[in-house]
């Protein structure tokens, strides 16, 4: 196995064997590139070829890989921030192509440039399956783009937010003005503390619960099985909705089918949806979708329209969008 760098041309530098290597953190920040690796290969690349691999899990169970083999770069205009917080790696840089990019131990979590796509799929998708959303939990979702797409509901009386990580709504507040404008917001309730046993203490509060987390590895592990949604089904009120990110068709199906299989232990009603979303692996983030109901989630409950659209700054969800990304291709369906 090989490191291959290349200049800022694309032209080969060298190669280098892992067993020679070092890799340190700022090597995914590579002569005006930054790159992001799989966490499993990151590993490797930091321990020698003889590093375990740092794996995707739920409920305790190896996932394999998040997506081995294979790595995405963008062009680096100038590094804004980078520390280390009490949980994570924390860095944002401004590209060339995509604007601020937010990144949390190597791994991109949102740009300026294709957010939307990500943030309006996750909070309009739950909000508009069910017929009057009014208390809202967002468990994670630093960056205040969740948080800003649920405020777009006249309907919502108030959104309590969970985030673990302070670092992360500062730098947001900063260098990502267009996501995080809405923490000022007087619906918003905001606790910085750990989502799973902020759960263990609400019960039937709520109509909507989105979980905006990263990767199933470091904090996030323990928002993918089956307790962390048995407190979410808790929170919920009857007839509640739940939705959260829920990886790659194309990358992580064990652990998709892992946790659609537990949740339909859990839920009633359990669907798939995915999306087209840029900077994320492969170009397609998934989406789990649950209810304390019978309700055909892939139905939107209130239809929205051209005026509705325009009156929300809508630039990727529509009721047509809705429908469609219940859609599965036959291999995920299988």
């Amino acid at each position: 196995k090989a490191i291959v760098l290349f200049d800022s041309a694309y032209r080969l530098v060298e190669v280098l064997s892992l067993s020679s290597y070092q890799f340190s953190e700022m090597d995914a920040l590579h002569k005006g590139w930054f790159t992001e690796f799989s966490p499993d290969d990151l590993e490797k690349m930091k321990n020698g070829s003889s590093g375990e691999d740092k794996l995707l899990r739920s409920d305790g169970q190896n996932m394999g890989g998040a997506w081995p083999g294979q790595a995405f770069s963008l062009q680096v205009k100038k590094v804004l921030f980078h520390e280390k917080s009490k949980y994570q790696d924390v860095l944002v840089f401004e590209s060339e192509t995509y604007g601020n990019v937010l990144v949390l131990d190597g791994i991109i979590q949102c740009t300026e440039r294709d957010e939307f796509s990500y943030q309006e799929m996750l909070a309009h998708l739950p909000l508009f399956a069910h017929p009057n959303p009014k208390n809202v939990l967002i468990i994670g979702g630093g960056d205040g783009g969740i948080l800003r797409e649920v405020l777009k509901h006249p309907s919502v009386e108030s959104v309590t937010m969970c985030e673990i990580d302070q670092m992360v709504i500062d730098v947001a507040k900063k260098f990502l003005p267009s996501m995080s404008s809405a923490f000022s917001h007087p619906k918003l309730n905001l606790f910085v503390g750990d989502g799973f046993e902020f759960l263990k203490n609400h019960k039937d509060s709520f109509d909507v619960v989105i979980t905006d987390s990263s990767d199933p590895v470091g904090p996030a592990e323990s928002l993918f099985g089956q307790t962390y949604y048995e407190l979410i089904r808790d929170a919920l009120k009857e007839g509640g909705v739940l939705a959260s990110q829920a990886e790659s068709p194309w990358l992580h199906l064990p652990l998709i089918a892992h946790v659609v299989a537990f949740n339909r232990r859990v839920f009633p009603n359990v669907r798939y949806a995915f999306s087209a979303v840029a900077t994320y692996p492969s170009g397609i983030m998934g989406y789990l979708l649950a209810a304390k109901s019978d309700r055909d989630l892939s139905v939107p409950a209130r239809v929205v329209n051209d005026d509705d659209i325009e009156k929300m700054g809508l630039r990727f969800y529509n009721s047509e969008v809705h429908r469609a990304s219940f859609a599965l291709p036959q291999f995920v369906k299988k």
